[in-house]
């Protein structure tokens, strides 16, 4: 399983993921759920996946190398999109080309083939924007509304996202929430994992603020576990026990 969530802000974009995938108890692993591709002064994109592994690294590859919708057209890739709106369309346009291609025979080993991606960034010329995008290749956008996105094992990690990020946040502080919401995650499902990986994109900026991998014993995150579970513990015994 894993975890994935991404926000947008008035400052910028934030991104965090997990590494773990597993196929049974004892066959753990790490792979990256991320990937950025940038040209600083120019673009900074993420994405982030969830579902099949083979799947999501299929996409990943066709983004890498460029896909032609049609016959005449030249092959297009990450490092030359246009805008995040067709970067969305690409990405979804990959997906259904890895199901053309290997989702029959993957089915029919009753292999679940199915994949979903966060995509956020921005192109100069174009706005920063923020998607999620399905399966079947559609995806919706995040506004002020909604700021963010999460896919994987989202239940634990999204009631502190929902009382804390609004557009208004600043970019550390909305950080800061991603890593507990993941932290939050770590605690309750054990299908999600260290190392994690954060990216921070400042608007109007086209480069990455911050590319950092979480290890096992980060000192910040291990200070921020420990603080984070301290203070719900003292809220609680704060909060006085029923008079009934």
């Amino acid at each position: 399983m894993t975890y994935c969530v991404a926000m947008l802000l008035k400052e910028g974009l934030v991104a965090a993921s997990d590494s773990r995938t597993h196929a049974g108890v004892d066959h753990i692993a790490s792979y990256r759920k991320m990937t950025t591709w940038d040209i600083p002064g120019e673009r900074a994109i993420v994405l982030l996946s969830s579902g099949n592994l083979s799947a999501s690294q299929a996409v990943v590859g066709f983004l890498n190398e460029g896909l032609a919708e049609a016959a005449e057209t030249p092959p297009t890739s990450m490092l030359t999109v246009s805008s995040m709106a067709a970067a969305a369309r690409l990405v979804g346009f990959a997906i259904r080309e890895v199901d053309r291609h290997d989702g029959p025979a993957l089915r029919a080993q009753g292999v679940d083939a199915s994949v979903v991606f966060i995509l956020g960034g921005q192109i100069k010329g174009s706005d920063m924007r923020l998607f999620q995008i399905y399966s079947a290749g559609n995806f919706i956008e995040a506004g002020p509304e909604t700021p963010f996105f999460q896919i994987g094992e989202v239940k634990y990690g999204k009631p502190i996202i929902d009382r804390v990020i609004t557009t208004e946040t600043h970019l550390m502080e909305a950080a800061k929430c991603a890593l507990i919401s993941i932290d939050s995650t770590l605690k309750s499902n054990l299908s999600v994992g260290l190392p994690l990986d954060l990216a921070l994109i400042r608007r109007n900026a086209y480069e990455f603020q911050l590319r950092r991998r979480i290890e096992e014993g980060d000192p910040y995150f291990t200070n921020l576990r420990w603080r984070w579970s301290e203070g719900l513990r003292g809220v609680f015994n704060d909060i006085p026990n029923p008079n009934w």
